[in-house]
């Protein structure tokens, strides 16, 4: 694949609230202090919107937003891919239990953030999107899949593309089958020409023997936690501002290699 580039980043995690502060934390510049991320409201959304928009959805906002807030990009005139395993457990939980009991009576907002495909509809009326939107799940591979899938929007159709990977915990008895212990999201700006924001140019191929983890034992626990989390080794690499390559989980043992040259 040709080379993309990357003009902006977005992080939403316990301790690494936005990607200024997260930065400084993957650099080594600060230490990680597991903290919960506070409350957000989405700038971009409309009030009804907002009012309807679960916590999921403002978890993958909260990405999507950190990356183009210092953009020049036309939000209008963006692809998006919005990457997530399990999309909003917490509203699958709702309406199952709802389903087991008489009535069985299911809430019309639930019921309208169910989709998978959620995240991306809200995204499209906050920015009046014009571009293509797909949503993609890959389990725990789910920001390798999404990241192939932008990057092949930006090489093949040459539309600059938004990436936004996401997933949160679900509550029990869902929690124990399937453990996404922490909220995550990470948000990439892929384009295909370089601007004067672009932060590093980026490679990427199929291929490699291993999957790439964290010196920190912290944030490894975090990179392990949420599917989204997968893509601390890469963002590591941005944060250091160093020319390099990872190898991240795409499905089973394979992998994909992302090599960064810093702009």
């Amino acid at each position: 694949m040709t080379a993309i580039h990357l003009s902006g980043i977005g992080l939403a995690a316990p301790g690494l609230p936005g990607w200024s502060d997260g930065a400084r934390v993957l650099s080594g510049e600060s230490p990680y202090v597991d903290a919960e991320l506070p409350p957000y409201t989405p700038e971009r959304l409309p009030a009804n919107e907002r009012r309807r928009a679960s916590q999921v959805v403002r978890l993958a906002f909260r990405a999507a937003e950190d990356a183009v807030r210092s953009s020049s990009a036309v939000l209008s005139e963006l692809a998006a891919v919005f990457a997530t395993a399990d999309a909003d457990l917490a509203i699958t939980s709702r309406i199952l239990s709802a389903l087991a009991q008489l009535p069985r009576v299911i809430s019309p907002t639930d019921f309208h953030n169910s989709v998978q495909n959620a995240a991306a509809g809200y995204w499209s009326i906050g920015t009046s999107a014009q571009r293509p939107s797909t949503t993609v799940a890959g389990h725990d591979a789910s920001f390798a899949v999404g990241l192939l899938e932008a990057a092949a929007m930006v090489h093949v159709d040459r539309i600059d593309t938004l990436l936004v990977a996401f997933d949160a915990p679900a509550p029990e008895p869902l929690l124990e089958k399937r453990p996404v212990l922490k909220p995550v999201a990470v948000a990439l700006l892929l384009t295909a020409e370089a601007t004067a924001s672009t932060i590093a140019t980026m490679q990427i191929e199929l291929g490699g023997e291993y999957t790439s983890v964290l010196a920190s034992s912290a944030l490894e626990s975090l990179r392990t936690s949420n599917p989204a989390a997968r893509a601390l080794p890469l963002l590591e690499l941005l944060a250091k501002r160093q020319a390099g390559a990872v190898f991240l989980e795409r499905a089973g043992r394979q992998r994909i290699r992302v090599a960064i040259e810093p702009a």
